[in-house]
């Protein structure tokens, strides 16, 4: 078969094509019931945990028993390092590389276990299984575009395409160089933003102080509750279904567009609009940008987004959701400083306790704006909103450097399989 357009030099000729099934061994498992895990034990993976593996998450585990592995083991064999189990429901595709000989066990049907073989590398076969060409072939083997299963018999038969093992190994460790990289950028992400909640933390309770620019001290604070600051406020407005349409020039703020960063986080994918009827009838309910937006709605019982607050900097006007409202500051409130307040620990849990209802939570636009904030004199504010706003920039800069890198890495899967 003909080899990809990208090549380590060293390497020429053709690659060989196969059904992976020819190739490498692909199973299932004896089924385990739910009742049969346990809290320790040889660690269960299902489909939640492999993913979350992908994704960097964690996740709940479960176990089975070392007897009921043993007993499991001699009708299915023993999972070894360099075997791969890939989800054949729910997230489909998803690959996890098992890097030792450590005991594990799996679900049934939802996962397929690929056992590695002679022919090819294990870290080379997960590569392939994250492409563009395995997406293609997913894509292939539907009528509609996405399967609800893959199956056995369909990964038996995924056609493969594979050079020398020695060039297996140079592109495996290649990738694994990328993917040690990405990790580093997204451990520092990490790490700056425990820096920021920690920083935040100590600000926000006073534990540590601004001076002034001539070095003196500032004053106390005190607490004011945000309708003090409160210049004006706004709903949103009543969108029925047919109010919605494809495609136009009237985007509306959804709920899910309030979150913990500050900023308005609007799906560029998947934009919401309205028709121009409607949002020439409904002006009352929209927005500029020199309204702060927030969401005294949600749900999720728990109301995990409820109460944050965010900005937008674009010259765009919006019209808000049920549930979303707009409000406009006075200047003695810096609308940075409130901004990084509404992601402190502090004002979460006010908001939680001021939530009400069941499935569908919300809170009252008098308790929100009858919360208690505790406000410095303005050049504190402004201290405090723009070093916490420098950290921003420097978390921002490495979100942007992984998204790259994982964009980089998918063009050179793209050109590394064929």
């Amino acid at each position: 078969m003909v080899a990809p357009k990208l090549r380590f030099k060293e390497f020429d000729g053709d690659w060989t094509s196969k059904q992976l099934g020819k190739i490498i061994g692909i199973s299932s498992a004896s089924r385990v019931f739910k009742e049969q895990w346990q809290d320790s034990g040889v660690p269960f993976f299902r489909t939640s945990d492999v993913v979350s593996i992908f994704k960097n998450k964690e996740n709940e585990k479960a176990y089975i028993s070392l007897e009921l592995f043993e007993e499991l083991a001699k009708k299915s064999g023993k999972i070894k390092q360099g075997d791969l189990l890939v989800t054949g429901g729910g997230s489909i595709g998803i690959p996890y590389l098992v890097p030792n000989d450590q005991p594990l066990y799996f679900k049934d049907a939802d996962l397929l276990w690929m056992k590695s073989s002679g022919i090819v590398e294990g870290s080379f076969l997960y590569n392939f299984f994250i492409s563009p060409k395995f997406r293609e072939y997913l894509k292939s083997i539907s009528h509609t575009g996405t399967i609800s299963h893959f199956t056995i018999e369909q990964a038996k038969a995924t056609p493969f395409g594979f050079p020398s093992k020695e060039e297996q190994t140079k592109i495996a460790s290649f990738f694994s160089a990328v993917d040690e990289k990405i990790s580093q950028l997204t451990q520092k992400h990490q790490l700056l933003s425990q820096y920021k909640q920690g920083m935040m933390q100590k600000l926000f309770s006073q534990q540590l102080r601004f001076k002034a620019d001539d070095g003196s001290e500032f004053g106390e604070w005190e607490n004011k509750t945000l309708s003090n600051f409160i210049i004006k406020h706004i709903g949103g407005a009543s969108l029925k279904p047919s109010d919605f349409v494809e495609q136009s020039e009237y985007e509306v703020i959804p709920k899910k567009a309030i979150v913990p960063n500050g900023y308005l986080n609007l799906d560029k994918d998947n934009p919401t609009y309205c028709s121009e009827d409607f949002f020439k009838a409904n002006l009352k309910n929209t927005v500029d940008n020199t309204y702060l937006v927030t969401v005294l709605r949600d749900l999720v019982p728990s109301g995990p987004s409820i109460g944050y607050i965010v900005k937008y900097m674009e010259n765009t006007q919006y019209i808000l959701a049920q549930g979303v409202y707009g409000f406009k500051l006075k200047e003695e409130l810096n609308k940075d400083f409130l901004i990084h307040f509404s992601n402190t620990k502090a004002y979460r849990l006010v908001m939680q306790s001021i939530m009400v209802g069941s499935t569908q939570v919300h809170i009252r636009n008098q308790d929100f704006f009858g919360i208690e904030i505790p406000v410095p004199c303005l050049e504190e504010q402004t201290k405090i909103a723009n070093f916490l706003s420098a950290i921003d920039q420097k978390i921002e800069v490495v979100a942007q450097q992984i998204e790259q890198a994982k964009t980089w890495k998918t063009g050179l899967l793209q050109q590394m399989f064929v």
